[in-house]
């Protein structure tokens, strides 16, 4: 089998730009091209483009965005508390209400299942009824009837503690108590917390 040589003294000619070169520092490009290394120039990657499927942007499983409907927030016990003898104005203690100054909310007591207007269970067979979902109202206190706080229509509130016949707007002030003034019932002797245990506040009408 012929042999060659290794070119260690011989000379090229570059096939690009005609210029002549030492042999042993050419090369050979992708198209057969004879140059020099320092004309080298590989071969142009978009020339043969590698095949490519549709970017992935849709998701298989997917379900349309939805707006939570407001829920209650429950108020610690005997969260209400009078303001002063003769005021109808209540402050409410409710950490991190999150509430909306000058919103309107309605005040409900601890829920309970009203048989009411539905069937109470049957003593004899066991057979469930069909009670009806309910709130009790607040527990009376200091001249302040529960029934009157738990009004339908609710109240507008106000963010922040009513003290010294004024709006405290300090940041924890107004993170953490709200107030509002009550309908015709005003404070015994004022000072005075309650409402019991179980007592919320949240939108007018509930949503399921």
């Amino acid at each position: 089998m012929a042999k060659f040589a290794t070119g260690k003294y011989a000379r090229a000619i570059s096939d690009r730009s005609g210029l002549e070169f030492p042999y042993t520092e050419m090369v050979r490009e992708w198209n057969g091209s004879f140059v020099h290394v320092s004309e080298f120039e590989p071969k142009q990657p978009q020339l043969e483009p590698k095949p490519m499927n549709g970017d992935a942007i849709s998701l298989r499983n997917i379900r349309p965005d939805r707006e939570a409907p407001a829920v209650l927030g429950m108020i610690p016990e005997n969260g209400f508390e009078t303001y002063a003898s003769g005021s109808r104005v209540i402050n409410v203690s409710f950490p991190g209400h999150g509430l909306t100054n000058g919103t309107t909310y309605r005040f409900r007591g601890q829920p309970t299942t009203a048989p009411g207007t539905g069937t109470p269970p049957d003593p004899v067979t066991g057979v469930n009824g069909n009670s009806v979902f309910a709130f009790s109202n607040p527990q009376d206190f200091d001249g302040i009837t529960g029934s009157n706080i738990a009004k339908a229509a609710g109240y507008a509130i106000t963010t922040g503690l009513y003290v010294d016949d004024a709006r405290n707007t300090s940041d924890y002030s107004v993170a953490n108590f709200f107030h509002f003034t009550v309908d015709t019932d005003t404070a015994t002797k004022g000072g005075v917390s309650g409402g019991g245990i179980g007592c919320s506040v949240g939108p007018v009408t509930l949503s399921a």
